[in-house]
């Protein structure tokens, strides 16, 4: 079986974040290159760039926006309740 390491708790505040801008990134770089492009060659010559490009405009995005978007979200969602109350 194979052992991976994990990285440290504290490393969480990065990681959520690229791990997310790389998935919603492809998402969407898929569904617009291809409702541009069509499902043709050039789709599979084009989707790397614009995936990387939308990528690179997105993770940090993420990093600078995601404090303010957990504060919004306290403001909007009630908090859980608290055990014996």
């Amino acid at each position: 079986m194979i052992v991976v390491r994990k990285l440290p708790a504290r490393y969480a505040p990065i990681v959520m974040p690229f791990v997310l801008s790389i998935l919603m990134t492809a998402v969407v770089s898929v569904i617009s290159t291809l409702r541009s492009l069509g499902a043709t060659p050039a789709f599979l010559a084009t989707w790397p760039g614009a995936w990387a490009l939308s990528w690179l405009v997105a993770f940090p995005t993420l990093l600078v926006v995601l404090p303010m978007v957990r504060r919004i979200v306290t403001l909007v969602v009630a908090a859980p309740p608290q055990p014996g109350r």
